[in-house]
């Protein structure tokens, strides 16, 4: 169970302030697609980047499983996000010259994990997202559906407890926006998904859970947890 607890974060700028977060509690479930609504600057990404453990906040609490990470270090940070965490971007952040399980391969080779191994959770991820017969072409043989597919299964090579998606259509037509939206309701089944967007229709359609976000602060939650 993950939970934000009083959270506020800011970023400064030469002599200018901004609240990115203000105060912000909120608990997620261990599995549910959560979409995350907002204006830009609402604090979204944010959310997304805290939770992710890819930025700290300023004060208040990220409690993973009961557990408080205010005396977190680095290594703890790089552990949870190497074991916990898979991300998701609009830019799929493929290696141009590598081919499509290689480019899934690269997420466990820090991981001690042998040779043999890695290829076979590669090809078992991309056969997740129906790739599996697109394993030996290159990014730019794909669509930008399938690339997007790509991505998402090398987020999940490492069975992470939580998916976080940074607008994961945003560079997508309606219906391959559909098509990942129906994929990222799947994965929810069994773990948190927690995506950011800008698509309130994709989000009421596909998301069994809307939380709205308008400078820094949480103005609407439809199914709130509690975790008391």
């Amino acid at each position: 169970m993950l939970q934000l607890s009083n959270v506020r974060k800011s970023y400064t700028t030469a002599d200018f302030t901004q609240v990115a977060l203000d105060d912000v509690s909120i608990a997620f479930r261990d599995n549910e697609f959560v979409a995350v609504l907002g204006p830009s600057g609402s604090g979204k990404t944010t959310m997304l980047n805290i939770v992710g453990g890819l930025d700290h906040y300023d004060s208040g609490d990220l409690v993973i499983d009961g557990i408080s990470t205010k005396q977190y270090k680095d290594r703890d940070w790089d552990t949870y996000r190497n074991n916990r965490i898979g991300f998701v971007f609009q830019s799929y952040n493929l290696i141009p010259h590598q081919t499509v399980l290689a480019n899934v391969e690269l997420a466990l080779t820090l991981s001690g994990v042998s040779p043999a191994e890695r290829k076979e959770r590669a090809i078992t991820a991309l056969r997740e997202v129906g790739l599996g017969d697109h394993i030996n072409k290159r990014p730019n043989q794909l669509s930008g559906g399938q690339m997007q597919r790509v991505a998402i299964a090398r987020a999940l090579i490492n069975d992470p407890e939580i998916l976080l998606a940074d607008e994961p259509t945003g560079a997508l037509d309606s219906t391959t926006s559909v098509q990942i939206m129906k994929l990222l309701t799947q994965i929810a089944d069994d773990r948190l998904v927690v995506m950011v967007t800008h698509n309130p229709e994709l989000a009421e359609q596909y998301a069994n859970r809307i939380v709205n976000l308008r400078d820094g602060v949480v103005v609407g939650d439809t199914n709130p947890f509690d975790p008391s």
